[in-house]
């Protein structure tokens, strides 16, 4: 039976979670918001789209910086209601030039920077 993105469970604005990951390493790069349309465009491309909340607009990730994601692969949660995209990162995943978004740790009780910008 073919995939249907409509089949997603969205939440009332018609977004879904999608945490991108690594496909090699494993290592969790970021987390961002897809529609049904974002879904269909990077399944169809190959190419990592979402949905920029803050610019109400698509957003195909590197576009513009060149740090894009080529999708490996797309899995569903359990309930259908957030995405896992594999991905092969190139450059670095977070606006900050960290390979990761996740790059603030809560060590000791205290906020501690765990990677710098890459380059």
């Amino acid at each position: 039976m073919p995939f249907d993105p409509h089949s997603l469970v969205y939440d009332a604005k018609g977004l879904i979670p999608a945490i991108a990951q690594d496909h090699a390493t494993g290592e969790v790069l970021m987390l961002a918001w897809m529609n049904a349309e974002a879904v269909a465009r990077t399944l169809a491309s190959g190419r990592v789209t979402y949905w920029s909340r803050s610019r109400a607009a698509f957003w195909e990730k590197g576009a513009t910086s060149g740090h894009r994601q080529r999708l490996v692969e797309m899995r569903l949660d359990c309930d259908r209601d957030c995405l896992l995209l594999l991905v092969e990162q190139l450059g670095p995943a977070c606006h900050t030039g960290r390979r990761s978004c996740f790059f603030t740790a809560i060590r000791d009780g205290a906020e501690a920077e765990i990677s710098t910008p890459e380059g």
